[in-house]
């Protein structure tokens, strides 16, 4: 997919040819998860309004919710300052953005101080993966 938007030259891709992404619930602000976009990700997630990522590991296009059905209706793209950074604010479908059936993917928070933390699980598994990925 090539573009002809102007809007993509501001997009500062890293030398692999990817940005960071990161998915805000619109609603209620809280972060969802982080991905990778490259260009053809980013064009496609702008023209038909649903998130899709780059995945590292499958070295393609991951049109979030492709498996699980849990998809993202994007509501705004944004870019950061240095045009390094790409926030989607979406509606998260079926309310489960992480594949460990949680709603976000951030469900773990440190807990005490320097030698004595641990990584505290504060958010409660939604659904079974196993139910999520067939």
């Amino acid at each position: 997919m090539s573009s002809s938007q102007p809007w993509i030259a501001e997009v500062v891709f890293d030398a692999d040819g990817l940005i960071p992404a990161i998915a805000q619930d619109a609603g209620n602000g809280q972060i969802l998860m982080v991905a990778w976009m490259n260009r053809d990700a980013l064009e496609e997630t702008a023209s038909t309004g649903r998130a899709v990522y780059w995945s590292r590991s499958r070295k393609r296009l991951w049109r979030k919710g492709e498996e699980s059905g849990h998809v993202q209706q994007v509501h705004d793209i944004r870019l950061d300052c240095d045009g390094d950074v790409i926030l989607l604010k979406v509606e998260q479908i079926g309310g489960i953005a992480c594949h460990t059936g949680r709603a976000s993917c951030f469900f773990r928070s440190l807990d005490g101080q320097s030698d004595n933390a641990v990584w505290k699980t504060t958010d409660p598994v939604l659904k079974d993966p196993e139910l999520i990925y067939k």
